[in-house]
């Protein structure tokens, strides 16, 4: 590759940083990519590391081994303090800069608690693996703490697990939790019921799914009442603590709390010092560009981006995918001189959540579909989806296994402690 070829940068090594790099292959140019963490994680089956049904291994995969095969690019293990725009460079946190020509942002979101940051030691989010395995740690270890509870009170208390928020994955993180208490756990124990858990699930809006159509929502509701969630709608939570949460004027006794409400886009727009949307998300132009920067485009979770008719483009993984190819097209038309490229058209394939081992809901807006064929649809496509031969078999038996003989074969406790300070420890 010569040494006068476009640089371009690609910061972050999720769906959309990793389909851009994907398609510029055989562009004339030198790739870049900057994560901090050296594994592209698919994200939309992480709630099932978090609640035992998957390994770590078996959702993520080494960057370097993605990419091991384009000489044309390199992978740097690092983490972005900000971007000199004038002089076109990457700051890293180490105070080495890496140049572009062409940067793009693929930086994702993190958790928002709504001004509530105190929050998160007692109510972790699931972002990342880290944050997966620090769930699945504290769920295991409540059961294992109430085995040998004497005190009726606490002991109830260690069965109680709360989820904040009724989105995707607050229910599928409330069934799948419901079904491990009730399914799977109760003959691993000889001084606990785990079919007495209480899984409650706290929505401030006025139903679950809310992005998903009426009766959709109400079918899921049902479900998950049917699992035995306890579902608590149009009240806001006011406070999280090591002792349970508040919401309304109740409080309720919880050793377990999981954050699933709301997401906080990276700090792309401080690092460019330009306009962000309430969710700190860059807004773009139509070509995906950051205004005045033409060289600068952002992508997936971090950019504020609507649809023809004016509605906010989801952040999953098919529309961050859709708008990395847009980019990748972009810059290849730039550096062939084409005509400019027209705007990005998001098209929305579908939007799919998974209730239960055997039960989900699918709008692909011209048909909507729910029980155990929409879980199977769903399956295929998510088993589809996954990277490598191997990974697809892996989680395809896995499933197998829970489906017939409901079992989660990923029940480890590991990183020791399971107070909060064990969240900064790396996932196993």
């Amino acid at each position: 590759m010569s040494g006068s070829a476009h640089r371009v940068v690609v910061v972050g090594a999720g769906f959309g940083g990793l389909e851009t790099v994907h398609r510029l292959r055989g562009a004339p140019v030198r790739i870049t990519v900057i994560d901090r963490r050296n594994h592209h994680l698919f994200q939309p089956l992480l709630y099932q590391v978090a609640t035992a049904s998957l390994a770590t291994s078996e959702i993520a995969w080494p960057i370097r081994h993605l990419l091991r095969r384009r000489p044309e690019v390199t992978t740097l293990l690092a983490s972005v303090a900000g971007v000199e725009k004038a002089s076109r460079r990457v700051l890293l946190d180490d105070g080495s800069a890496v140049h572009y020509d062409t940067l793009v942002l693929a930086t994702g979101a993190r958790h928002a608690y709504f001004g509530h940051d105190d929050w998160e030691p007692f109510a972790p989010g699931l972002k990342t693996l880290e944050d997966a395995t620090t769930i699945r740690r504290r769920i295991l270890v409540a059961f294992e703490k109430a085995e040998r509870e004497q005190d009726a009170q606490r002991r109830a208390a260690l069965l109680t697990f709360v989820i904040i928020g009724a989105g995707p994955t607050g229910v599928e993180l409330a069934g799948t939790i419901a079904e491990l208490a009730r399914a799977t756990l109760p003959g691993d124990f000889r001084n606990i019921d785990t079919r007495q858990t209480r899984v409650v699930l706290i929505e401030a809006g006025e139903r679950v799914l809310a992005s998903f159509d009426a009766d959709l929502s109400d079918y899921a509701r049902t479900s998950l009442e049917r699992l035995g969630v306890e579902i608590e709608l149009g009240i806001p939570v006011s406070r999280c603590t090591a002792q349970g949460v508040v919401y309304g004027d109740r409080h309720l006794d919880a050793a377990t709390i999981i954050w699933a409400a709301g997401v906080q886009a990276s700090p792309a727009a401080q690092w460019l010092g330009v306009a962000a949307d309430r969710a700190g998300r860059v807004i773009v132009e139509p070509d995906l560009s950051v205004p005045g920067h033409p060289e600068i485009f952002v992508v997936g979770d971090t950019a504020a981006v609507t649809d023809q008719q004016g509605k906010p483009v989801p952040g999953i993984a098919p529309a961050a995918k859709q708008q990395g190819r847009y980019v990748a097209s972009t810059i290849r038309a730039r550096l062939a001189g084409a005509p400019v490229m027209p705007p990005f058209r998001y098209r929305h394939a579908g939007s799919l959540a998974t209730i239960g081992k055997r039960l989900a809901v699918i709008d692909f807006g011209w048909i909507k579909l729910r029980g155990a064929l929409a879980w199977w649809i769903w399956g295929l496509a998510h088993i589809y989806f996954l990277i490598g031969v191997r990974n697809r078999l892996s989680v395809a038996l896995n499933w197998l296994w829970v489906h017939t003989r409901d079992q989660r074969s990923s029940r480890l406790i590991t990183q020791g402690s399971a107070q909060p300070e064990a969240r900064t420890n790396p996932p196993d």
